[in-house]
């Protein structure tokens, strides 16, 4: 814990700029590591504002995450390719003596929870309470005596991006209780497990392991799920920006209201097929059983199921590719698998558009604009979970200003981001 104004202090004299830089990457220059500072001024401001304390504070980020390969393997125990990107949430929070969580999320009202009652009430269900309770819980059930504390935090996260905000919450809550209660005990993988354990039993959301474990362990890793309680991690050193291309997430201006059934569809069905074989998930499916089998699973679970679990084996092994291109420093080779896998997505996956609206093509729409701009250069592909969200693109610098320009022509203004890869994932940012 560190006092309020020497936290201030730190910020405005720049001593805290090596450690901002050693988290965000800073490759933005000096006007970057300004709007750093300012927004971390920001929530310590806005602490004090909402809970009237000048006491001893902390401050912590949990970022945004892109998916760069394996679009909706992990839930079947697969491989993926992940990282942390330069867009995250920010807190200041300290303990307060009680058993009440006092959360002060900036343009949202604020969330009470009493952790003296740690099982799921159905009323938060799809709420930001249900994840801080969920977060507690789980925290608890390893042993931990989990209190209250305030936190003031914002968030420049795209709501509904693909950059998995919801993640980012999990994480920067899981963090926070770590270190108020946990004595710092859980790793990045730990947090992350919390963070989806909070989203599946609390939140009501079926969900992987992918989007919590890129948040909370940062930077740029490939994860093999193949063993779900306890996934291997690998970090890959590799710079992005000497690819000569920049990364874009394009928000397509989808809605994505009422579309968890659409995303719980994939999980299951792809669940049914491995059920034909006496398995839980894709993973333990042998492809060449899987291949022979085809004709009579079309006609017991039909073609779309049959479809999405073809996605599942190349995405599968494309992931793997993925990463072994980009530990080669081979980006010309990972472009070509990012251009395959939005392919297959899109193909045979099967989620750009919903069945329930099927006129209604905003992810179409934008990807056959995207790959019109790119032409043979570039890649572009569906990005996370996909019907109404964003895709993502790699976009050579020399076309960046035009590929903007002419999307957001058509989208509309500021729905084409301009991103970096963040070295770091949840951490403390001042103790």
């Amino acid at each position: 814990m560190i006092p309020f104004n020497q936290a201030e202090l730190s910020l405005r004299t720049g001593s805290m700029d090596t450690t901002i830089c050693n988290v965000y990457g800073c490759s933005g220059g000096s006007e970057q590591l300004d709007e750093y500072r300012s927004r971390l001024l920001h929530v310590v401001d806005g602490f004090r504002t909402t809970f009237g304390r000048k006491d001893m504070i902390e401050l912590f980020s949990a970022p945004g995450r892109t998916e760069l390969g394996g679009n909706h393997t992990d839930h079947q125990h697969g491989n993926v390719l992940a990282a942390s990107v330069n867009l995250d949430i920010v807190s200041c929070a300290a303990p307060n003596d009680s058993m009440i969580v006092r959360i002060q999320s900036e343009g949202y009202p604020l969330d009470e929870i009493d952790l003296s009652d740690l099982t799921p009430h159905p009323e938060e269900t799809n709420r930001t309470a249900a994840l801080i309770r969920g977060v507690a819980a789980a925290a608890y059930k390893q042993g931990f005596e989990v209190r209250g504390f305030d936190a003031y935090m914002t968030s420049n996260v795209l709501s509904g991006s693909g950059l998995s905000s919801s993640a980012a919450y999990e994480t920067i809550i899981g963090v926070m209780v770590n270190r108020f209660f946990c004595e710092g005990k859980l790793t990045a993988i730990d947090i992350a497990k919390i963070g989806q354990y909070a989203e599946k039993i609390y939140f009501g959301k079926p969900c992987g392991l992918m989007d919590q474990m890129a948040s909370s362990v940062g930077g740029i890793i490939a994860i093999d799920f193949d063993q779900e309680s306890d996934p291997v991690v690998r970090r890959i050193s590799y710079d992005m920006q000497a690819s000569e291309h920049s990364l874009c997430i394009i928000d397509t201006g989808g809605d994505h209201a009422e579309l968890t059934s659409e995303y719980a569809a994939i999980p299951r069905e792809m669940g049914e097929i491995a059920a034909a074989f006496g398995k839980e998930v894709l993973r333990e499916v042998d492809e060449a059983e899987f291949l022979r089998s085809v004709p009579s699973l079309r006609r017991q679970l039909g073609d779309r199921a049959v479809l999405r679990a073809m996605h599942f084996f190349a995405e599968n092994r494309r992931a793997v590719a993925e990463k072994e291109a980009l530990e080669r420093g081979n980006f010309e080779r990972f472009r070509q698998l990012v251009r395959r896998s939005g392919r297959s997505s899109a193909m045979y996956l099967q989620n750009v558009y919903t069945g329930v609206n099927p006129e209604k093509q905003d992810m179409s729409i934008a990807l056959a604009l995207a790959e019109n701009i790119l032409g043979d250069r570039g890649a572009v592909r569906v990005h996370g979970g996909g019907f109404a969200g964003t895709i993502q693109a790699f976009v050579p610098n020399d076309m960046l200003p035009y590929f903007k320009t002419t999307i957001e022509s058509v989208l509309g203004k500021d729905m084409c981001h301009v991103l970096t890869i963040r070295p770091a994932g949840g951490v403390v940012l001042m103790s």
